[in-house]
């Protein structure tokens, strides 16, 4: 239901229905049939909006891929104006999603091992992690980094690493000790504090 008690429109109870269903069970492990049945819509309203399954993934993780890098800057910017302190601030994000009910790993890594390459959702989950790669390299560019681009991979898969391993024990250990290999990293990498930058990138 919408704020004022009416149903969403049918794109987006699709959307919505699809999201948790997905979230929760993967794409394969999903039929349309059920989604149609669960959203209260018809079959040819399904296919008006998205025509095909591979559409409704793609669109389900182009709204992840918002809520998600949104969580990442929103985590990054409450550690400070230092983009070095971002950089490990942005691990905050990561114990959120720990904390989660029904965590279920990271959707892109998920969606990535059900989609063939060239596909709608695998190529969105690949434009994500290259927006959020391409953002972690800018503010360690402003954090005064050494090779930003080596720094930014390995944050990154630091991250990939941690919220895959979620998905198999929901250890809220397993965060912490991510935050601070990724603060041994940013200090190996950026120096001592007052040869960096304090500018963050906009």
């Amino acid at each position: 239901m919408t704020v004022d008690g009416r149903r969403p429109p049918p794109r987006e109870r699709i959307l919505l229905t699809a999201s948790e269903l997905f979230s929760t069970h993967g794409l394969r492990g999903v039929g349309i049939d059920r989604i149609i049945a669960e959203s209260g819509v018809a079959k040819s309203t399904m296919y008006v909006h998205f025509p095909s399954k591979d559409e409704l993934a793609a669109a389900y993780l182009r709204r992840t891929d918002v809520s998600w890098r949104d969580k990442l800057r929103a985590a990054a910017e409450a550690a400070g104006e230092d983009p070095a302190d971002q950089l490990v601030g942005l691990f905050d994000a990561v114990s959120t999603a720990y904390l989660e009910h029904g965590f279920h790993g990271c959707p892109f890594i998920n969606a990535a091992a059900e989609s063939d390459p060239g596909s709608a959702p695998h190529a969105v989950t690949v434009a994500h992690k290259q927006a959020v790669r391409s953002w972690v390299r800018d503010l360690a560019t402003a954090a005064g980094a050494r090779d930003p681009e080596r720094l930014a991979l390995q944050l990154t898969l630091l991250i990939d690493g941690t919220l895959a391993a979620g998905k198999l024990e929901q250890d809220p250990a397993m965060p912490i000790a991510a935050r601070a290999a990724a603060a041994e990293l940013v200090e190996q990498s950026c120096g001592p504090r007052s040869g960096r930058s304090r500018r963050p990138p906009r």
